[in-house]
């Protein structure tokens, strides 16, 4: 009897130290453009604490905010070699895992919030399976938002905007295409020189979601705001395949249940805050540009010819077919309920 004491001691030791063990099983390496502080790092957060807490803790995020791990393309290699195994990415790294997905960024597409959820509603199955069959699952949509041209210099007409010597993303083709069917001739950079080019005067617009113009101090630098969004900014966060195929069922399920909930609770926070960024924008004097309606066509036309010199790079004619005759048809529903 004497000996059992020892023996309880030594087993209560042993399952003691099991448990950090077991804690820190699985830890997902996590990188992002997105900066520190912004909205969209603290939900990702709240969405790593319901994990953390969910897992029992035996699964946890290692965030790396702001772009410290580089740009979205060196974030993806890093993740196909094994050195991350989550990102969280705007349409231009999504692009680079599945071309087709950036149909939802396509220029001029969108008119509102619902269309976009329609969209997304009605496809999000088949994009699902385009991420797996490049390597990734997809732990929920993140929209960035509304996208919109600012610039010093004041835009009366969609002519005017051929002027401006207008920022592009570095290797983005979806901004290109919408550009060039405007007329433009835009200089591409990487996100990180923008606001030093502005600062110079080597740029004089740029475009982006008021609130990503907000956080990044982009809107220092601008007098005024086109009403009309040159297109929706798509966004998500997506998790290797090879990482996630090796992860226990329950923890999947965790991971991918959260991020749904999580990432439409980020989608509606960045819908609200856009709003929100425009009239702080308008307390601080920049003005947001009218479009008259006979301007307004000329956008809808550039959007078209835009979409059509994607067709083939980007999306098939096929997936740009449906996606549009499910927007008319929604509009169509939209009318005839009002």
């Amino acid at each position: 009897m004497r000996r059992l004491g020892p023996m309880i001691c030594l087993s209560f030791l042993m399952c003691a130290s099991a448990g950090p063990l077991a804690a820190q099983q699985y830890t997902v390496k996590f990188a992002t453009v997105a900066p520190e502080g912004s909205s969209w790092m603290k939900i990702m957060r709240e969405y790593d604490d319901a994990v953390r807490k969910e897992s029992g803790g035996r699964m946890r995020f290692k965030v790396y905010p702001g772009g410290v791990q580089g740009k979205e393309q060196d974030v993806l290699r890093k993740i196909a070699i094994g050195q991350l195994q989550s990102g969280g990415f705007t349409g231009v790294g999504l692009g680079e895992i599945a071309p087709s997905v950036r149909i939802l960024d396509a220029p001029f597409l969108f008119r509102s919030h619902d269309e976009v959820d329609r969209i997304l509603t009605v496809f999000t199955g088949e994009f699902e399976k385009a991420y797996e069959a490049n390597g990734y699952v997809l732990l929920g949509w993140a929209e960035v938002g509304f996208v919109h041209v600012f610039t010093n210099v004041e835009v009366k007409t969609p002519n005017d905007l051929s002027k401006l010597k207008m920022w592009t993303w570095e290797g983005d083709p979806i901004a290109g295409a919408a550009f060039k069917s405007l007329n433009m001739r835009p200089i591409p950079l990487t996100l990180e020189n923008v606001l030093t080019s502005l600062q110079t005067g080597l740029l004089d617009a740029f475009y982006t979601s008021p609130y990503a113009a907000l956080v990044l101090q982009w809107y220092t630098k601008a007098k005024y705001m086109v009403d009309v969004p040159i297109a929706n900014a798509a966004g998500a966060v997506v998790v290797s395949k090879k990482y996630f195929d090796t992860l226990p069922k329950d923890l999947q399920d965790i991971l991918v249940r959260n991020g749904r909930t999580y990432f439409r609770k980020l989608t509606e926070t960045s819908r609200r805050e856009n709003e929100d960024a425009v009239a702080e924008f308008k307390r601080r004097g920049i003005t947001v540009i009218r479009t008259k309606e006979g301007d307004l066509k000329v956008y809808q036309d550039a959007g078209v010819s835009a979409r059509k010199q994607l067709t083939g790079s980007m999306f098939t004619a096929d997936l740009l077919q449906r996606v549009e005759r499910e927007l008319e048809q929604f509009r169509m529903s939209q009318k005839g309920g009002s």
